[in-house]
């Protein structure tokens, strides 16, 4: 029998204890593997489904509804400038409700250029008082601790604050979850900075699930990872073994290692993005999971 090192038990009690929560993110394309996924995820977890433009709701409506009768929490992707108007926008809530039992939504803004109809902005969203109106009680909001390509870094604080201000208001609890990346740096500077603007929602570590190379960079050049890509170019060994194809075990340690040293961060749990194999990331953060 091998006993691991005292210094590695210790590096993957945090690891495990991160890991003890997390989500993941499909499309409702890759919900046709969800009988591997009902083998391996555990049941009552978070499965973030996003809402492709001008893909019809009923194929969210029926992806939501297929995770909940899976023993599973159908997170929806609701998505500001892809809704036309507010009847839209509440019909599609009123479905999601009652043919799926959401309670969990994950409301954006969007990435196209032109808006659908009324909406610009998350914050349009959680305005309108449907989500109460239908039952939901957490909405989860992005943030993107290394910038987003199109918003200034100060536009970005100042309408995060708001959105949370106004989830609050309408007695909405929030969850932040933020955008993958390679470094752990950034992330935890983020955190810092939220409590200290007496932001308290919890965050989330959005982590890239193992894929090729080929498949992060791509994603990650889409989504404006660019501190992580700056990483690995200057030599970062975390952000050269996550986009070589290996796991993001050390990136993970890092983040639980800090989160451990300072709780007033509020890290909990990991939100993996899938690039279209789910199953995979599920089988990595199962195995950490179990390993404390």
């Amino acid at each position: 029998m091998t006993i691991a090192p005292q210094s590695e038990i210790r590096e993957k009690a945090p690891l495990a204890d991160l890991l003890s929560h997390y989500s993941i993110e499909v499309t409702s394309r890759d919900l046709s593997s969800l009988q591997s996924m009902t083998a391996t995820l555990r049941p009552g977890s978070e499965v973030f489904i996003a809402h492709l433009p001008k893909e019809d709701i009923g194929l969210l409506v029926r992806a939501a509804a297929g995770l909940r009768d899976a023993g599973f929490v159908p997170v929806p992707h609701i998505v500001a400038r892809n809704i036309r108007n507010r009847l839209e926008l509440d019909t599609m809530l009123a479905r999601l409700s009652e043919e799926a039992g959401v309670r969990h939504a994950l409301v954006l803004g969007g990435d196209r250029d032109d808006a659908a109809g009324a909406f610009g902005s998350a914050l349009d969203l959680i305005e309108t008082g449907l989500f109460q109106t239908y039952g939901v009680g957490r909405i989860a909001i992005a943030c993107y601790p290394e910038g987003h390509p199109r918003i200034a870094g100060a536009v970005l604080d100042t309408a995060l604050t708001a959105k949370v201000d106004a989830a609050a208001r309408a007695g909405l609890d929030v969850l932040l979850v933020s955008q993958f990346l390679f470094d752990p740096q950034p992330l935890l500077s983020f955190a810092r900075r939220l409590r200290e603007r007496g932001v308290a929602a919890p965050l989330r570590v959005g982590i890239a699930g193992p894929a090729s190379r080929t498949k992060l960079l791509k994603y990650a050049l889409r989504c404006g990872v660019g501190a992580s890509l700056r990483a690995l170019r200057e030599g970062s060994e975390i952000a050269r073994n996550v986009l070589s194809g290996e796991t993001p075990e050390e990136l993970l340690i890092d983040i639980a290692a800090a989160q451990a040293a300072e709780p007033d961060l509020g890290i909990g749990g990991a939100h993996f993005f899938t690039f279209g194999d789910p199953a995979q990331s599920i089988r990595w953060a199962e195995q950490q999971a179990a390993s404390d």
